[in-house]
């Protein structure tokens, strides 16, 4: 008894040096249940105390660029970004348990249309109500536990980065890429402002207002984007990008087959028009002649029936007719007709009753050698010769708002557009009631005091299209970035955000950085590697059928969930359930600040992360819930029974070398690193995180099952369960921090001498958890994309093994050699994860079965009778 009660002593020792030397839990020493309340009590203990992920700019050579679209600063989190935030920030810790030098970084894409509207209603400034709304939704984003690099913060309306933002218009000046032009544009009657093509929808309507667009006549400032359409095109094919999927297709269907040229030809009205043909030698046809249909703007013009445009390749000037009957190209409404290259465009010419010449006739030639002279004149002349598909248009950036970046350009009655000296910016916003006084100001050309300033902003695309530059050196007052620091860490290595940006937002921040690329300003041309688009929170919806009006769910009455049958309470209505975006409009919204509240916040990521891949819409319902909340309580039971079963003095001998206890152990080893070749792989090559999870909880149900006695004297379950904790940090990180705690905290340790855990430090310092060399994990062999064998090979050996060798193993095995009797192999792929699989893929040719002559057919035909 007497040694009994010393080894309790020495126990209660140990325990309370450990309890002093960690981070001091704030539920150790109490046996508690898991409630919301413990729950809150956790997150406020370990918010402060939580990595924030610093990036070390001198380590960049390490670095993991992780990057998600930064938010409008609305005033409020909706879930949208409780999810895409919750995404990247489990992304990067992970990354960072890694050991990698992990660059998140948050900002604020600040300007736009919304905040001005919001502040008018309200009597304020933008300005103003921007940074109310910046700071409320910096504190949630702070409540949700991610670690943003702070010190990168950035935002679009602050002059410090729209100095740099007019920086890059007037790069693009310089280089003929911005220029003005009377267009008819897209206007919003609603919004009171111009949009571009991409941004009014299938129906004709709005993105934003959803109003009606209107069409009308402005001199607009537009990027050509264009001229680098087929560089946006191949792009598509660089292989440093991975995951984009169907994002290809999107891109590659709105730029379109660069299968011409266009160009931009004066008209006698002082316009530029766009000429698009696929034969560039066709403009030096001295006959040419252009064909515009009738509804074109031009046609509205007063002289429009004397309209010529001149053609500097032939030296002519080229008639302009107004006509439904051309072959124009697809989504053009300009036609080159040349009567000297087609008989259809002659015909056309006599129908229209014009003369037909037949001097100055085309010398046949080199046609090879003569479009290169005309692209080559073009580029020169800076009028285009760029391969662009018909349907393609320069990016239309003007908009007739005040909350904006504003463009950088003097109007002077002598000098026209001058652009401003740079050591002039940022050209900030006047107050918004100034004046017209306010814009006059001096023209940096001759002086003149009468000159005024440009009073359109740049479209909010622009801001955004790149901030991730910026990003990397927010502090910069010199220089737009450290190019030295961009050479270091572009491209983005992971960009994550919603599939509605995937055609406007891509398309430009694409094109922005193909441009800074040839000016030698970024590394690649593309800026982002790898895709992550995720999907739609969505909520359920209640609409009274006839009326189309959303009500609440508390208005409802459910008839049948399954057929999707509701009522209204009061007047019972038939009701519409479905599942649809969640917005204010549609009442179907959920606020995080109620889920925090009510659940926690570390409780609020899982759910958003679990049941579903990142990139498929997530149906918000509470039915959902249990499976996270009771997965959560195990978790913590397991914790107090492994504390339970190490704190507990028994005289019981237990033999851990017996084959009952061994047999019991091997089993957590296996569990172990199954369970950790699975997590890991879905957090490092899938992203299915929600995938993770199920392994993660898979390995909890191993923990559960094992015996009170092992859980005291194995090595292997101790292993294991730091392993679980680890894992659950990067999307847990407050309540894997408390169980670490407590874990860590625990006598009796068996791997106290191990390198494996740095017991002195907290969960989110841990190194990730890593399959055993000695594991055997699979080596895949598939045919044709089905599997043929799976051999399996220790990790310390698969990790080893590169495409030869796999080759090798293949065509030892019988059931590959037999298969593969009378077949030819087409290809062969090899793709290793290290300390995960090896997969190779064998494709074969496909085999033709010969034809049967018909006197063969005949003689079947006999024999089956």
């Amino acid at each position: 008894m007497q040694a009994l009660r010393y080894k309790r002593l020495l126990r209660g020792l140990e325990y309370n040096w450990l309890r002093r030397f960690l981070t001091q839990s704030c539920t150790s020493n109490e046996q508690l249940e898991l409630t919301n309340d413990v729950k809150h009590r956790i997150e406020t203990h370990w918010s402060k105390q939580l990595c924030h992920g610093q990036f070390d700019s001198k380590q960049a050579a390490n670095k993991y660029y992780v990057l998600s679209m930064f938010p409008y600063p609305s005033g409020n989190l909706h879930m949208g970004h409780v999810r895409v935030y919750t995404i990247s920030d489990a992304v990067a810790r992970f990354h960072r348990m890694c050991g990698k030098n992990v660059f998140q970084p948050i900002g604020w894409d600040s300007f736009g249309l919304p905040a001005e509207n919001a502040a008018n209603q309200r009597g304020v400034e933008p300005a103003a109500w921007t940074q109310q709304n910046i700071a409320q939704m910096k504190e949630q984003l702070q409540r949700l536990g991610c670690s943003f690099d702070w010190t990168h913060e950035l935002s679009t309306s602050s002059p410090e980065y729209y100095k740099w933002t007019q920086h890059l218009f007037l790069l693009l000046h310089k280089q003929g890429l911005a220029y003005q032009n009377e267009a008819l544009v897209n206007w919003d009657p609603v919004d009171k402002t111009v949009l571009a093509d991409e941004q009014v929808d299938a129906n004709g309507c709005s993105w934003r207002s959803g109003a009606k667009v209107e069409k009308k006549l402005l001199k607009q400032w537009f990027i050509r984007t264009t001229a680098y359409a087929k560089r946006l095109l191949d792009g598509l094919e660089d292989p440093t990008l991975r995951d984009w999927r169907d994002i290809i297709n999107l891109q590659r269907h709105w730029i379109g087959d660069c299968d011409g040229y266009a160009f931009s030809l004066l008209t006698s009205a002082s316009n530029l028009l766009r000429v698009w043909t696929a034969n560039p030698e066709h403009l030096l046809d001295p006959h040419a002649f252009l064909v515009l249909r009738q509804k074109h703007f031009l046609a509205k013009l007063p002289d429009a029936g004397g309209l010529s445009v001149e053609n500097p390749f032939a030296r002519t000037t080229l008639p302009v007719v107004f006509s439904d009957d051309a072959a124009f190209p697809p989504d053009c409404d300009v036609y080159l007709a040349v009567p000297s290259f087609r008989a259809e465009d002659r015909e056309l010419w006599e129908q229209l009753g014009l003369a037909f010449s037949t001097s100055n006739e085309v010398n046949p030639g080199n046609w090879e050698q003569l479009r290169k002279e005309v692209l080559t004149a073009a580029k020169r002349l800076n009028i285009g010769g760029y391969r662009v598909s018909s349907k393609l248009q320069d990016w239309l950036i003007s908009r007739q708002r005040y909350w904006g970046t504003p463009i950088p350009i003097v109007h002077c009655t002598k000098c026209g557009a001058v652009p401003v000296p740079e050591q002039q910016l940022p050209v900030t916003l006047p107050p918004r009631d100034a004046g017209k006084d306010a814009l006059r100001c001096e023209c940096p050309k001759c002086g003149d005091p009468q000159a005024r300033r440009e009073t359109d902003t740049m479209d909010t695309f622009v801001d955004s299209s790149w901030y991730y530059l910026r990003y990397l050196d927010p502090q910069n007052t010199q220089h737009i970035f450290d190019t030295t620091l961009t050479n270091a860490c572009m491209p983005v290595d992971l960009y994550i955000g919603g599939k509605e940006h995937a055609v406007l937002h891509l398309y430009y921040a694409r094109f922005m950085n193909h441009f800074l690329h040839s000016c030698g300003l970024s590394p690649t041309s593309e800026p982002f590697s790898r895709l992550l688009v995720q999907g739609m929170v969505m909520g359920r919806s209640y609409r009274v059928k006839g009326s189309g009006r959303y009500v609440r769910e508390s208005e409802v009455e459910v008839v049948n969930a399954k057929k999707n049958q509701a009522q209204l309470k009061e007047t019972q209505e038939p009701v519409i359930m479905s599942w649809e975006k969640m917005s204010k409009s549609k009442l179907n919204g959920v606020e995080p600040d109620d889920m925090f509240n009510e659940y926690g916040t570390d409780t609020t990521r899982l759910i958003i992360l679990a049941d579903v891949a990142p990139t498929s819409h997530r149906n918000w319902s509470s039915a959902t819930f249990p499976g996270i909340l009771n997965w959560q309580k195990r978790l913590w039971l397991t914790l107090e029974d492994f504390e339970a079963a190490r704190s507990e003095v028994s005289e019981e001998t237990v033999d851990t070398g017996s084959d009952a206890f061994l047999l019991e152990d091997s089993k957590l080893f296996d569990a172990r690193n199954f369970y950790i070749k699975g997590a890991t792989f879905n957090y490092r090559h899938a992203h299915q995180l929600s995938v993770a999870i199920s392994k993660m909880q898979g390995l909890t149900n191993s923990l559960r099952r094992t015996p009170k006695h092992i859980q005291r004297h194995g090595k292997q379950f101790e292993r294991a369960l730091a392993a679980q904790i680890i894992m659950l940090a990067p999307m847990a990180p407050h309540f894997a921090s408390e169980l670490w705690s407590r874990f860590a905290a625990v006598p009796g340790r068996l791997n106290a001498e191990s390198e494996e855990l740095q017991w002195s430090k907290d969960v989110l310092e841990q190194r990730w958890p890593d399959v055993d060399a000695a594991y055997q994990l699979d080596l895949s062999i598939k045919i044709n994309g089905f599997e043929n064998c799976v051999i399996k090979v220790a990790r310390q050996q698969l990790d080893k093994v590169n495409h030869s060798d796999a080759l090798d193993v293949a065509f030892n095995t019988e059931s590959v050699t037999s298969y593969l009797i009378d077949k030819k192999i087409k290809t062969t792929h090899y793709v290793l994860y290290p300390g995960i699989e090896g997969i190779l893929n064998i494709y074969l040719d496909k085999v033709k079965k010969p034809q049967k002559s018909a006197k063969k057919n005949d003689e079947d035909k006999l024999q089956a009778e």
